[in-house]
């Protein structure tokens, strides 16, 4: 067969979790030509695979990146984090509004066939969670639109939903997966992370059942919705207890928005193509437990870095103090300037906050915090097992978190709360991009401050891994972003 013979397959998100899978699924035909379009916001080229022909882009330049008529489109190059998109509306309305809307428009144009991935979250709670984040809503949205078009210009197309898939090539970080995070937090020894209340249902479904499912719509799937989901539900703590966190080395964080409690799964149209679900999770984590030791365990503990503390204090100090109070079992040594001589005023610290005030009772003491707070922080790194290294903010403070990290080998978040660089001296913003250049991960409570402060410093903000704290830290951050929001006027 010729290479204009073969049948044209075009995969958007190829270079992700599940579009690298299908893509490999899709390349094995000798009859397939398959090309992928990635714009790798998170997709990787480590999922690279024999056979597949990768171009970099966004959707929404699709037409001018893939000019070639496909036969079939798989279009999976969405924004996919349901709650971490309330922190980013800005990007997953780029992604998800005006990139699907720009594939629609190629899909008429060329007049194939379009698999669309939609998402489960638009059934949540008896679809009560479709409005209750950017992601949910804009994923429903372009559903109606894709079902509309189709319709109304007789195009060919498919939907389908997809439940909480996992298996290999799973995400971890910011834009990971469930079961990726309890993987990591058990081969590191760190309690496990789990969000409020932990009775939350999840359809669990391994990522060679979602992709056999996917070839067997884009075959024979037309103008139809197909659940691809297993049958067997677990909740987040009985996932937990898979991998043998008990109650004493869990950590209940608080609840989040858009956090769904259960999601309804109707199978019947993709097993009418012979289709079903045929791995269990159960069976996924017992071989995985079986296989991998579990890591030493770490202490609940987290080393932070503030240049004030109550009774000195703003709004990232409160909602600092708000989050301890609701994770109690957690403990937090802060280290922070004294600033001030009158300590016994202003809001009750929590017991599992112990502050270590340096310098003598003066403003002046936040010049000296760098270095004494670099050495005393080094000393308490010895003597516990931290998760990670914490910053509230990107200040004199995060220079002391910053030696400690290079001394200690610790991972340092650094959030930034309600800072503001638009007055900052030309020096100072030299000073806060090598500060920035110097930490793990740095986090704003909405995009447009984040974006603030890489124009200011004029380079990305960090987003690498957190090592052995990484889906603990990623928890905490999101924990205490929410706060801060809440707070805002």
């Amino acid at each position: 067969m010729t290479e204009s013979q073969k049948k044209v397959i075009l995969v958007t998100g190829g270079a992700g979790f599940i579009g690298s899978h299908l893509c490999e699924r899709l390349a094995q035909d000798s009859n397939n030509r398959v090309i992928s379009l990635d714009n790798y916001f998170t997709g990787s080229k480590e999922n690279h695979v024999a056979g597949v022909e990768y171009r970099e882009g966004h959707t929404r330049d699709i037409g001018a990146i893939v000019p070639e008529r496909p036969d079939v489109i798989f279009h999976l190059g969405e924004y996919a984090r349901v709650e971490q998109s309330i922190l980013e509306p800005d990007i997953v309305e780029d992604l998800n509004t005006a990139g699907t809307a720009a594939v629609i428009d190629y899909w008429r144009t060329h007049k194939c066939k379009l698999v669309y991935a939609g998402s489960s979250t638009k059934f949540g709670d008896g679809g009560a969670t479709r409005h209750t984040s950017p992601y949910a809503r804009t994923k429903a949205a372009n559903t109606e639109r894709v079902r509309e078009v189709g319709e109304q210009e007789k195009l060919s197309y498919a939907i389908t939903y997809f439940y909480n898939v996992y298996g290999p090539r799973e995400r971890t970080g910011v834009y990971g997966t469930v079961i990726e995070h309890f993987k990591r937090m058990y081969l590191s020894g760190t309690p496990c992370a789990v969000v409020a209340p932990g009775t939350q249902e999840r359809n669990f479904t391994h990522v060679a059942d979602i992709v056999e499912a996917l070839v067997r719509v884009g075959e024979d799937g037309e103008k139809g919705e197909y659940g691809l989901g297993c049958e067997e539900a677990h909740t987040i703590l009985e996932v937990a207890r898979l991998f043998g966190c008990d109650d004493e080395n869990t950590v209940i964080f608080p609840e989040r928005a858009g956090n769904r409690m259960t999601s309804s799964l109707d199978t019947s149209k993709t097993r009418a193509l012979g289709w079903r679900a045929h791995r269990s999770l159960t069976d996924y984590i017992t071989a995985f437990t079986a296989e991998h030791a579990r890591g030493a365990p770490r202490e609940k503990r987290v080393l932070v870095f503030s240049t004030t503390m109550h009774p000195v204090s703003g709004r990232a100090e409160d909602a600092f103090i708000e989050l301890a109070q609701q994770l109690p079992g957690v403990h937090f040594d802060v280290v922070t300037a004294r600033f001030t001589r009158n300590i016994n005023v202003g809001t009750d610290i929590p017991e599992n906050v112990h502050i270590h005030r340096l310098g003598i009772g003066s403003p002046l003491d936040k010049f000296l915090l760098p270095v004494l707070g670099a050495f005393t922080g080094g000393m308490l790194a010895t003597r516990h097992r931290y998760l990670f290294l914490w910053s509230l903010l990107a200040s004199y403070a995060a220079l002391a978190a910053v030696s400690v990290r290079y001394l200690r080998n610790l991972s340092l978040l650094v959030t930034l709360a309600d800072q503001s660089v638009d007055e900052l001296s030309a020096s100072k913003r030299a000073a806060l991009s090598l500060l920035i250049s110097g930490t793990d991960q740095v986090y704003g409570t909405h995009t447009a401050q984040e974006q603030q402060v890489g124009s200011a410093t004029r380079r990305a903000l960090p987003r690498n891994s957190m090592g052995a704290g990484d889906a603990f830290a990623n928890a905490m951050r999101f924990a205490y972003a929410d706060i801060v929001r809440k707070q805002q006027p």
